[in-house]
């Protein structure tokens, strides 16, 4: 019998117009955002649906996808019936992922990172942060070129051949020049407006543990992946301090990937705007089964994204 765990993108899939199509056909998502806008004083639907540049900036996006993710969850499971076993998040994606699960209400979950985000851009000054994708180089690599330097450190693990970097902007650029000398095949800027997943959001941490101190949370009602460990949750009071050190710390999305195979997961349904996780599942597939010997043709991952998706699930 399939094991299906529901997976959340993070921070850089949104675009304008995402979740259009379901804000269209289904009351219970115009509901949802109706209801959101209220919590936050802003019209959700004219910021995911129009051009504009506050969708780009953290303390937009962050509410933004998290109750797009959640809205189409609610759909998927009211349309098809499925449910998951585990769920896990890319970054901000952990947070649909604990809603998912039982913590957090759906409010609760909007508001929260509305404030996560307006933390973490508020944390260090435009400018002297940056993160770079490096891509092409084993983990083993950068890790020891990264132990001798400071102010730079590693934000994710994404996929084999994709981590991400971050910290102070002359760290990284140093960092990123080093590392394709030393055989990496390219490392990209990335377009963010401060150095996330390092320790210098950990004063953002600190001060997001006190807001989610004041959340009731609920129990949960199976296993979500922590970013932090890579490894099941099954007590909702680790949640607060768990995401407390997620604001500071290196997102483990391969290792997270490589519990969940190991566990049994078989289906695996992204949702959400975009196929990045789709794209990092190839990869990591690949090595797991290099690496244990384990038959992972049977894998299957889907998207949804648009309400023609759900019928792939049916």
């Amino acid at each position: 019998m399939a094991k299906t765990a529901f997976i959340y993108p993070g921070q850089g899939a949104q675009h304008a117009g995402m979740g259009k199509e379901f804000f269209d056909s289904y009351e219970s998502v115009r509901a949802r955002f109706s209801e959101c806008s209220e919590l936050l004083g802003y019209d959700l639907a004219e910021l995911c649906f129009t051009e504009n540049d506050r969708l780009d900036q953290t303390q937009y996006t962050q509410p933004a996808m998290v109750l797009m993710e959640l809205a189409l969850t609610e759909v998927l499971e009211r349309e098809t019936g499925l449910r998951a076993a585990v769920s896990a998040g890319l970054s901000l994606g952990e947070y649909a992922a604990v809603s998912e699960a039982g913590v957090f209400s759906f409010g609760d979950a909007v508001k929260t990172v509305a404030v996560r985000g307006r933390l973490m851009a508020e944390a260090v000054p435009a400018g002297e942060g940056a993160m770079a994708a490096v891509l092409g180089a084993k983990e083993e690599l950068i890790e020891e070129i990264l132990s001798g330097r400071e102010g730079v450190y590693i934000a994710n693990y994404n996929c084999p051949g994709q981590i991400v970097i971050t910290g102070r902007k002359a760290a990284v650029e140093q960092a990123a020049a080093v590392l394709q000398e030393a055989g990496a095949r390219k490392c990209v800027m990335l377009n963010v407006s401060g150095p996330f997943h390092s320790p210098l959001l950990s004063g953002a941490g600190d001060r997001l543990y006190e807001v989610l101190s004041e959340i009731s949370l609920g129990e949960l009602r199976h296993p979500y992946i922590a970013n932090v460990t890579a490894q099941p949750v099954t007590e909702s009071a680790s949640v607060t301090e768990l995401l407390r050190q997620q604001v500071s710390s290196s997102v483990r999305w391969q290792q997270s990937v490589e519990a969940m195979l190991a566990d049994g997961v078989d289906t695996f349904v992204e949702i959400g705007p975009g196929k990045t996780l789709s794209g990092f599942m190839k990869k990591i597939l690949k090595e797991y089964s290099g690496k244990t010997g384990m038959d992972v043709s049977g894998v299957r991952t889907f998207n949804v994204e648009t309400p023609e998706d759900l019928e792939k699930l049916s």
